[in-house]
């Protein structure tokens, strides 16, 4: 495949990244990122065992860092300090791994994220030499923001995290494609395989997508057909 998707230098054959929660187990991760065709993983450093407790199974045996890229992300964080502080240990629990995906939520009701916190954060980030990918409000302004502060990445959400409803504001995630010269990966509400093919549609460079496939009644089957 020619139509390649360049984030941060690297390029990768697929246009789908997926998350690694909500599944019942390893295995089942395992099986269904792999039918996904997948070959970025995000996790979230705060819930999943990456080396955190060596007594407890890690996600890196069943998906091993040789075989897939890893997106390490700040879920459940609500501060810029404490995102910063989430990414700063992924980067040592994964050899000194700098691409990762920031997020930092307004509120645990909405998970929309807090703007003003992550463009703190993302400076910080940027700084300190991280590739930071970034989940953000689907707001031109703000997407153009992250891009000069050096986000390698922008991330707008289609709808509200884990609700599957689809693309809310198509004329936004365009807006947002316009602005920015970095990939735009449409992050958060994806439900359907048909969403994804409205996301392209729309421009976008690819799509992220974690509770659509992991709490499907088949998982692996979703996987394939996004």
């Amino acid at each position: 495949m020619d139509d390649l998707l360049t984030i941060a230098g690297k390029a990768y054959s697929s246009r789908l990244l997926v998350g690694t929660g909500k599944y019942k187990d390893f295995t089942e991760t395992r099986e269904a990122v792999l039918a996904s065709g997948a070959q970025i993983v995000t996790v979230a450093i705060r819930r999943t065992n990456i080396g955190q407790d060596p007594n407890a199974p890690s996600l890196l045996d069943a998906l091993p860092p040789s075989e897939f890229t890893y997106l390490p992300n700040t879920a459940g964080c609500y501060s810029a300090d404490d995102a910063v502080r989430t990414l700063r240990l992924a980067r040592e629990l994964l050899d000194g791994h700098t691409l990762v995906k920031l997020e930092v939520l307004g509120d645990p009701h909405t998970l929309f994220p807090n703007m003003p916190e992550t463009l703190k954060a993302a400076q910080t980030l940027v700084k300190e030499g991280f590739e930071v990918m970034v989940y953000c409000s689907d707001d031109p302004i703000q997407a153009k923001m992250l891009e000069d502060i050096g986000c390698v990445a922008v991330m707008p959400l289609a709808s509200l995290i884990g609700s599957g409803m689809g693309v809310l504001n198509p004329w936004n995630v365009q807006l947002v494609r316009d602005a920015v010269k970095v990939p735009v990966l449409l992050d958060a509400g994806v439900g359907t395989a048909s969403d994804a093919a409205i996301a392209m549609e729309l421009g976008c460079d690819g799509v992220l997508m974690n509770t659509a496939i992991a709490l499907a009644k088949d998982p692996v089957r979703m996987a394939r057909a996004m």
